[in-house]
């Protein structure tokens, strides 16, 4: 008996191993101050230069965000970069696009917010979010020659390989 196309098998798609890392970016415009409040006026001038303006300044920053991971075999994606989007866009750039950093962020009160701890507060935004994949890094670009990476929290002691 023929078998009508109907009814045939269709080959599944193969599933290629290895670990790819998929990246978004998104931009936002934020202004802040660097000011440490437990030292003097002269010390964070003296450390912080223009950064220290008191009436503020901003940047045009460019984040970044790598996600790790094997392809899903239904859809070849590692993670749906929409979906992606979407978490970046309410975790991080609707609390920060056009903000003031230092008052208008919750999450980040009292942290002075420099492009390195930028990055620590947003791992800790969007890690716990993350809906497949595993964070792999943040990147944030203050401006286009200046950018931290963040690849997460240090791993405790004694939890690493041979015990180092």
């Amino acid at each position: 008996m023929p078998v009508s196309p109907t009814s045939r098998r269709r080959p599944r798609p193969r599933v290629l191993a290895g670990t790819v890392f998929v990246t978004r970016q998104v931009h936002f415009n934020a202004a802040h101050r660097l000011h440490n409040p437990t030292r003097s006026a002269a010390w964070n001038r003296a450390t912080y230069g223009p950064c220290n303006n008191p009436n503020w300044h901003g940047h045009n920053y460019v984040l970044e965000v790598t996600v790790a991971g094997e392809p899903d075999p239904e859809t070849g994606y590692v993670i749906d970069l929409g979906v992606l989007k979407k978490l970046l866009e309410r975790e991080i750039l609707d609390a920060c696009d056009h903000r003031n950093l230092n008052e208008d962020v919750p999450w980040l009160r009292g942290v002075i917010p420099t492009t390195e701890n930028l990055v620590i507060a947003f791992w800790n935004r969007i890690a716990p979010r993350l809906p497949a994949g595993r964070l792999h890094r943040v990147r944030l670009y203050e401006t286009p020659r200046n950018y931290a990476d963040y690849h997460g929290p240090a791993p405790l002691a004694g939890n690493t390989p041979h015990g180092r």
